[in-house]
Formats: structure tokens, sequence, C-alpha cells
């Protein structure tokens, strides 16, 4: 595990990620347009820190090579984590909670389509193709505990409510950095689908 998180480390500053079009900004809130991207999604048991870790490796083994016909794929950032009920995945490496289940993914790079991924070897792991999107995104610094995100996930719904942002699936997390990155230093995200 803490060789597949040091090797996304490395290449975190480097790698591609989701591309999106801001369209408002406001206190810290952006909404934005998210194009059509592709997840590799798994489902894990256990503490969401412990989900993450498990789902990352097993994700982390497919895009390495475990998969058909044994070859590379490039490494995306951010890995994101939701805790949702069943519902289509929104972003890049995910995670949503289904009871004692935690989804975790990795978005795709944009080069490929369905048809071009390569397959996975474990049948635990599926390929989505996530359609466009309107995200209310908030983006703040700081370590990935518990405390830091409930705080920020409670200012997130009270933002939500105050200007009656009609939204539909979960709350997702987004990490952008690897673990040893200074907490002021970091970016995180929590972000919602907003209803169409």
């Amino acid at each position: 595990i803490l060789m597949s998180f040091g090797v996304w480390g490395i290449m975190a500053s480097n790698v591609e990620q989701p591309h999106y079009r801001v369209i408002s900004s406001e206190q810290g809130f952006e909404t934005r347009i998210y194009n059509t991207t592709i997840t590799a999604d798994i489902l894990v048991d256990g503490a969401r820190k412990d989900a993450i870790k498990k789902g990352f490796k097993q994700l982390a083994g497919y895009i390495f090579g475990n998969n058909k016909p044994n070859s590379s794929i490039k490494m995306t950032a951010p890995v994101t984590q939701e805790k949702a009920t069943k519902i289509e995945m929104t972003a890049p490496v995910s995670q949503s909670r289904e009871g004692d289940r935690w989804k975790v993914s990795f978005t795709m790079p944009a080069m490929y389509s369905m048809d071009t991924l390569p397959q996975p070897n474990d049948i635990n792991i599926k390929l989505t193709e996530v359609p466009k999107r309107t995200v209310l995104v908030l983006q703040f610094s700081g370590r990935s505990s518990e405390k830091n995100v409930a705080d920020h996930a409670a200012k997130f719904m009270k933002y939500i409510k105050e200007k009656n942002i009609k939204t539909t699936g979960a709350m997702q997390y987004a990490f952008y950095n690897p673990p040893w990155t200074l907490p002021f230093l970091r970016r995180n995200e929590i972000m919602i689908k907003i209803s169409d």
C-alpha cells in the first residue's frame, strides 16, 4: 500500500486531472462543469480510511498492468472519496458508501474510451462512463482527518441550504496530495452534483 501511494505521490504534481470549466465563484465555492469521464470502480468494506487504502491498492494494480493486455495506464489525480447510497460515481479516484461498503474509483485518462481501455483482470473492478455534470465545489487545506473533513462538510451543507441549491447524490471528497505534504499546502475538495 505504501509503495502504491508513494508512486502516486511522486507523480501527483504532474498527472492528468479531470477537465472542468468554472462557471461561478463565491466565498470559496465554485460551480464547475465536468466533461464526460470514465472511472474504474471497486466496492470495499471497512472504515473510511482503511477502505480507501485498500481500494487504492487494488485500482493501482489495475493501472500498473493487472489488466488485459497487461499494459500500464497513466495515473490521474485527485484520489476522491464519496460517502453515498447507491448512485453513479461522479469523479476520479473516488469512494462512495453503500451501507458499510465504499466505492473507490480512479478517473481514467481522457485519451481512453470504453472500447479502448484495458479490461481489468480483477472481476471486482468495473469501468463506468460518467456523463457530463455540473458540480458545486469547496476547496480547503489541511489533513484528511475526520474532523477537518466533517467541519468543511458542515460548512458546505450550510451554504447549500442557505442558497437553496438543488443537489443530487452525495458529497464527494477529493484529495490531491501525497500523505507527506505539509497540511497547509494540501489541496482537498468537497463536491456534489447540482440537479439539472
